[in-house]
């Protein structure tokens, strides 16, 4: 039998209620039509397009939804459907969905300061993982999040999703191939216009926000009116700035098109010279990875929209015998 949690029944039961309605729920969804079970955690944004992806594969159900906002966890179930029976179970807390031996596989689309986390407890639960960009919220998270992967044999795919691309693949078959000589110089970029966040004040969370369970694994600060939801990526208490928001993704083709593993030395500057708010991390930054015999340098403007040759997004690769520049799907 699966129990659907509405936003009201939620809160009058509570998460220990919740716990022993929702043993064995996603049992009666195997079958063998049907026969990749997955929960997803965070449904505000990201994780809506992410059910409807996985949706769209040959044998995969959705058996929960998590998200500590009933709000965000109501998008989820709504993208889900009415096709899929039994209906996916909403869940605040996520380790009901790990406590399933149902459950194949976890989709996280949380903040980027529960990735790692939820990865590494997915990986020790037995299921195998499919995580948003960043990997991890530090380097130290990242890697035991490949040591707790190779300790339970789980399979664990990031979601930077350019490499799955034919016409990115193209390009980077022609770069490995020596079809512009030898590449030296890289370079990444985004420029956009993104709004003030303003000034926040503190305030009690909303009703239907669990925040411990928003805040997680991070230290405790009060709730502010101008963090959740998306303005979480400006402060580095719980996000990575646009680095790690959209610099990830030019960067992990920058360095797969180079074929370079670690960089010697990084070199970065910058800092917040539009925005009068309570961000803190730059809306202005310029970084360079030094490998040595070559180098990659990456560029953001969250205030004004020109960016290299025009493109507001982009990578292009500098070779001996000439330049690949990376637009969208496909490349010049």
């Amino acid at each position: 039998m699966v129990v659907r949690l509405t936003r009201r029944g939620f809160v009058r039961c509570g998460a220990a209620t919740a716990a022993s309605l929702l043993a064995g729920s996603a049992a009666a969804l195997e079958s063998p039509l049907r026969r990749v079970v997955v929960a997803v955690l965070g449904t505000h944004g990201r994780g809506v397009g992410l059910i409807r992806e996985f949706l769209a594969q040959p044998g995969v159900a959705v058996a929960y939804v998590c998200d500590p906002d009933l709000r965000a966890m109501e998008k989820g179930l709504a993208a889900v459907g009415s096709d899929q029976q039994p209906r996916p179970v909403g869940v605040q807390d996520f380790r009901h969905a790990l406590e399933d031996p149902a459950v194949d596989a976890v989709v996280i689309a949380t903040p980027d300061h529960w990735h790692a986390p939820a990865a590494i407890m997915a990986c020790a639960a037995q299921k195998h993982v499919y995580v948003e960009k960043p990997a991890s919220h530090n380097g130290r998270e990242g890697e035991l999040m490949v040591q707790a992967a190779r300790k339970h044999q789980r399979l664990v795919q990031l979601g930077t999703q350019r490499r799955s691309s034919p016409g990115v693949q193209a390009a980077i078959r022609r770069l490995h191939a020596g079809e512009i000589g030898r590449v030296l110089f890289a370079r990444g970029w985004i420029t956009s216009i993104r709004p003030s966040i303003g000034r926040g004040r503190e305030v009690p969370p909303p009703a239907e926000l669990d925040y411990a369970m928003w805040q997680g694994p991070a230290p405790e600060r009060p709730y502010r009116d101008n963090v959740i939801h998306y303005h979480w990526h400006w402060f580095w208490h719980w996000g990575t700035g646009e680095l790690g928001n959209n610099g990830i993704h030019a960067l992990d083709v920058c360095r797969w098109g180079m074929q370079v593993d670690y960089p010697r030395r990084v070199v970065c500057g910058g800092g917040k010279y539009h925005f009068d708010d309570d961000q803190e991390t730059p809306d202005t930054q310029l970084a360079t990875f030094d490998f040595g015999d070559r180098a990659i340098h990456w560029e953001h403007r969250t205030w004004n929209r020109y960016g290299l040759s025009g493109d507001e997004f982009g990578c292009t690769f500098y070779g001996e015998q000439g330049t690949l520049t990376l637009q969208g799907p496909g490349y010049r």
